[in-house]
């Protein structure tokens, strides 16, 4: 890919917690427990500890994973894991995937999951430094001492519930996993989003992402990894006949909407559904190098020219001239500029982007 084009996949404005800041009190319990290893390993095995889906894969090799089970074999200390309890009493490793499958993993005798053809990897400790009396077992293989010593061995684990409905204050769900969300590559803020707001929204939002013309407008064929296209789409459908009930901060404005509308099946969404994929066209087949004022995708310009669009499209087309006209418009650029998303900022810009786009009064 060259310089240009990959500049192109970059965005300006991104809804992030270094430009916003929430307030948010929580209605939460934390408890802190020791967990036997035998039970932690049963309640993997039976579901009650799950790895959401938004956990990337299980990167140990056997090597790592041995060394942790010999820390626990002789007493060392091993940092403590962070579950979330679902509305389904589940625990949700937030943070300690790897810990907690790897004692799984040794308990069960196996390591990783079936291959193609149904076969499974036993887990024989290898690599160890200390007990080395121990190299090459699998847990069947250990004296019964031993056995015992790692069934009973203990892993501290801290756990957070919600007290009150997910409904009555969604945005709360997200700033847990935000600030818990401690392992090696921190998911971003659509991200979290997409763990804790699981539902058919999120199919939906994929499949608009997927759409050519945004594609096009986005200028990366492929969906982003960090789910920065996924975000901008939220926010376009968030404001969408809904700018009134917008509130700052964006991102937490982002998180209710995204829980409210789990099932992506109200009237509203039906017709954003189906304005999306109009107003995408009209853009990418009409204005050059759209949303880009400053050569990035410039995301607040795309929000007020979009949902504009899309609120009067079956009124009204788009055109070159007029979109040029905008962008070099003195006030909407300063909506577009500094505190992006600012209440008044938010509903000056769209206002100023309908009444020169199409004459709006």
């Amino acid at each position: 890919m060259d310089a240009g084009r990959e500049e192109d996949t970059l965005v300006d404005d991104q809804v992030s917690e270094e430009t916003e800041t929430s307030t948010v009190e929580f209605n939460i319990i934390v408890t802190s427990s020791d967990l036997t290893l035998e039970l932690l390993a049963n309640k993997f095995d039976s579901s009650d500890i799950v790895i959401p889906d938004y956990q990337r894969k299980f990167i140990w090799d056997i090597r790592r994973a041995s060394t942790l089970i010999e820390s626990f074999a002789i007493g060392l200390p091993v940092p403590q894991v962070f579950f979330y309890e679902n509305q389904d009493g589940q625990l949700e490793v937030i943070d300690g995937q790897q810990r907690i499958t790897s004692i799984a993993y040794f308990f069960s005798g196996f390591f990783g999951p079936e291959d193609e053809k149904g076969n499974r990897k036993i887990f024989r400790l290898k690599g160890l430094e200390q007990r080395k009396d121990l190299e090459g077992m699998s847990f069947t293989d250990l004296d019964e001492r031993t056995k015992r010593k790692l069934k009973n061995a203990s892993l501290r684990v801290v756990t957070v519930r919600q007290l009150s409905p997910d409904s009555a204050q969604p945005e709360s769900v997200y700033h847990i996993f935000e600030r818990l969300n401690t392992g090696g590559q921190p998911l971003n803020a659509q991200e979290i989003r997409n763990v804790v707001y699981r539902g058919t929204i999120l199919a939906k939002l994929e499949q608009l992402n997927s759409n050519e013309h945004w594609r096009n407008i986005y200028g990366k064929p492929d969906p982003d990894p960090k789910q920065r296209d996924i975000e901008l789409i939220l926010r376009l459908f968030a404001l969408y006949e809904n700018a009134k009930a917008y509130k700052p901060p964006m991102k937490d404005f982002l998180s209710r909407e995204m829980a409210n509308n789990r099932d992506f099946d109200s009237e509203r969404a039906v017709r954003f559904s189906d304005t999306f994929t109009r107003a995408a066209e009209l853009v990418d087949l009409n204005i050059h190098r759209p949303f880009r004022p400053k050569g990035l995708l410039n995301a607040a310009t795309m929000e007020a020219v979009m949902v504009a669009l899309m609120e009067q499209i079956d009124e009204n087309g788009l055109d070159q001239t007029s979109y040029t006209e905008l962008i070099q418009d003195e006030g909407f650029l300063r909506t577009i500029t500094s505190n992006t998303t600012s209440l008044e900022n938010v509903s000056s810009r769209k206002s100023i982007a309908s009444k020169i786009l199409f004459g709006d009064e």
